[in-house]
């Protein structure tokens, strides 16, 4: 089986989103810094264009979780794969995705925070399936799509870890 992408939302679109996100963060966060939590491996790439646009001071953390192993849907168990590096307690945290699906992972993620202690805790993605939330209790502040139900790769987000480079977000089918 071999797969076919077709271009869903080009580079220049992705940019030009991603710049608008920036701004909103920065204004809301104006006066404070933000302590971003990138979720790896799939929001480093949106995650490295989003930041070098936020012009509030910012530290970074990392946490690698996992639900989807080598398939193309979640499996519904979430694993911690890397923790945080520092403590989160009285910081205002921005967690930084790639994708939010059924939303099992944020949701378990925001849980987990949340017993943390930040000072406040706030979702960006920049791409969401609201069709395909199974949790309705995962607020995101921040989104740059909205997108239909579809295996997307591109700009961080993988299918069996390929496809990650490529500069805009491409829907993948699967032909015989």
């Amino acid at each position: 089986m071999s797969e076919k992408i077709s271009v869903l939302i080009d580079e220049e679109q992705l940019q030009e989103r991603i710049k608008v996100v920036a701004e909103q963060i920065s204004r809301d966060y104006e006066g404070k810094c933000i302590h971003v939590i990138c979720i790896l491996k799939g929001g480093v790439a949106f995650m490295c264009d989003l930041v070098k646009r936020i012009d509030v001071p910012i530290t970074m953390d990392f946490m690698s979780v996992s639900s989807y192993g080598s398939g193309t849907s979640s499996s519904g168990i979430v694993k911690i794969v890397k923790d945080l590096d520092q403590p989160i307690e009285g910081r205002d945290v921005l967690i930084v995705e790639d994708i939010i699906d059924s939303g099992r992972t944020l949701s378990y993620l925001l849980k987990l925070l949340s017993e943390r202690k930040p000072n406040s805790i706030r979702l960006c993605t920049l791409l969401d399936k609201p069709d395909r939330r199974v949790v309705k209790d995962v607020n995101v502040e921040y989104v740059g799509f909205n997108i239909p139900d579809a295996f997307v790769v591109g700009c961080g987000l993988d299918y069996d870890q390929r496809y990650r480079n490529l500069p805009y977000i491409g829907v993948v089918s699967f032909e015989d």
